[in-house]
């Protein structure tokens, strides 16, 4: 259903009131992860998709399930724009590929030492410089790292899932995952912890953030790429495990 069409049924039901007062929303939702994403993605084209979003979410809404309205259009509405994302695919495929190196070189060297990984560990590792693996960390910071896509081993190319499989949507709501996901982000170090906390809770930027730690901006960037590829290393093996299980 398009924008107007949906709007049209929203409008019908009466419920105009309430895509009115929360289209601000939106707003406060693009601007999040606009600043988490390359120029090429378009404000606009978050906004435009957050509202399509808000208002699928208006037609929806059901009272009696528990959660207020603003929790579930906001699910809705970052669902919406993370559609937007997907379908734009801005990450190269270099990146992907990159980022599974990193993650592959960081794992070995924490299965080696039984402690984190330090950079100079893992350019050492990767055969190159710290300048070069800290740009991959901050293109990684801005990648789908979390896609639920599935990705040729090979080229890094990214294919949308086939058949009835769940939807990034379904994986995180589903318990267990999010047992999981706590699990992970609680074995790590505390200043990554902590970036986490202020990114994904308190909603800072990397500038804000940044301030807080007192280092750059860049070098916060970093930290996050370097998270995001522990969070995916984790999860990954943990979803291996349980489709065995399953299987």
């Amino acid at each position: 259903m398009n924008g107007h069409a949906m709007y049209t049924a929203v409008a019908s039901q009466g419920d105009e009131d309430l895509v009115t007062r929360h289209a601000s929303l939106v707003k406060r939702i693009a601007h999040h992860l606009a600043s988490r994403l390359p120029a090429s993605v378009q404000l606009e084209d978050l906004i435009q998709a957050g509202m399509i979003g808000l208002l699928e979410a208006a037609r929806q809404y059901d009272s009696s399930q528990g959660a207020s309205f603003q929790t579930y259009a906001g699910i809705r509405i970052r669902g919406a724009m993370l559609d937007e994302i997907r379908r734009l695919d801005w990450t190269p495929r270099s990146v992907h590929r990159k980022g599974r190196d990193v993650a592959e070189a960081v794992r070995q060297i924490e299965h080696r030492t039984g402690r984190d990984a330090r950079d100079h560990e893992v350019a050492e590792a990767m055969g190159i410089s710290i300048a070069e693996y800290h740009s991959i960390l901050q293109d990684v910071s801005t990648a789908r790292v979390f896609s639920i896509d599935q990705e040729d081993p090979n080229t890094g190319e990214v294919h949308e899932p086939q058949g009835s499989d769940p939807g990034p949507l379904v994986i995180l709501q589903d318990d267990a995952f999010q047992a999981e996901l706590a699990e992970a982000i609680r074995e790590l170090p505390e200043r990554e912890r902590l970036v986490m906390a202020l990114y994904y809770d308190e909603e800072l930027n990397l500038r804000e953030i940044g301030e807080v730690l007192e280092v750059s901006e860049s070098r916060v960037s970093q930290i996050h790429g370097r998270i995001m590829l522990k969070l995916r290393n984790r999860l990954a093996d943990w979803t291996r495990e349980n489709q065995q299980r399953t299987a």
